[in-house]
């Protein structure tokens, strides 16, 4: 799962370079720099991550940010 994560923060760095950051602030409703942030903190700071921190992530944000970034998709294709 942790890798997941890893892939998808850093999945969002580069979009957000790509971009040179104006997609993601079309989307104020995600805590962007928190997800880039957490992408680190599973990268170089593996040993401190919290468990329950994660479960809370996967059950409470991941909904709500898969439901954002469908909506990136839909927005990006027309």
């Amino acid at each position: 799962m942790c890798m997941q994560y890893l892939a998808l923060g850093e999945t969002i760095k580069q979009l957000d370079k790509h971009t040179q950051g104006e997609l993601l602030i079309r989307h104020p409703s995600q805590d962007w720099k928190g997800i880039m942030g957490f992408r680190d903190v599973l990268a170089h700071q593996y040993f401190s991550v919290d468990p329950a921190q994660v479960l809370w992530i996967s059950r409470q944000a991941m909904p709500q940010l898969r439901l954002e970034i469908l909506l990136m998709i839909q927005q990006l294709n027309n």
